[in-house]
């Protein structure tokens, strides 16, 4: 069976920067999670596997 190829169009009667707008506003909603799992990883504040929280303190190993 030949695989179809789904068309989607939407009528926005609002002004492109309008649409725009919501739309980004959809995509920071969307991905808040990832990009507050990536400021922590960068941070250094996600717990690691023996489950220390990856703050580097001057600790000592």
């Amino acid at each position: 069976m030949k695989e179809r190829r789904l068309n989607y169009r939407f009528h926005d009667p609002n002004p492109a920067a309008v649409a725009a707008d919501y739309i980004l506003k959809i995509f920071i909603e969307a991905n808040a999670g990832k990009v507050e799992a990536a400021i922590q990883k960068a941070a250094g504040t996600i717990p690691d596997a023996d489950g220390e929280s990856g703050l580097c303190q001057g600790h000592s190993a």
